[in-house]
């Protein structure tokens, strides 16, 4: 079984949080906060910070860490950590269909990815959106 180690950004702003709509592989079509693999001799904060450069075109500012998510898949296991940001810049897709803004109150409406409504249960639990 693999073992595979992603950072993810809950990117907040103004009470709401960027969710990402994956645009490749297995899991095309699902939602789930953008982020990506850890590369070797790399800090998990510039792990974050890169992905983001290279999926959203956009820079961050990474904050605390959030929750680390573990989480078996049928063909992996994922271990994911995940860290509150802030945008410094505008985003730009380059890798997902779609992207939204969502609020405490809408943020049950999509259709996450099994490790990523952990990350959304600690969003309510830690209250980050007011």
């Amino acid at each position: 079984m693999k073992n595979i180690n992603v950072v993810a950004a809950v990117i907040v702003d103004d009470n709401q949080v960027l969710a990402t709509q994956r645009g490749y592989g297995d899991f095309i079509g699902g939602w789930e906060f953008p982020g990506g693999k850890i590369e070797k001799d790399e800090t998990p904060e510039q792990a974050i910070a890169r992905e983001i450069e290279e999926e959203l075109d956009a820079e961050i500012t990474v904050g605390g860490h959030l929750i680390t998510v573990e989480y078996q898949y049928p063909d992996f296991y994922l271990k994911m950590k995940c860290y509150l940001c802030t945008l410094k810049s505008r985003i730009t897709l380059l890798e997902h269909q779609a992207a939204r803004w969502v609020s405490k109150d809408t943020i049950d409406s999509l259709d996450w990815l099994p490790a990523d409504i952990k990350v959304v249960e600690a969003i309510k639990a830690n209250e980050v959106l007011k």
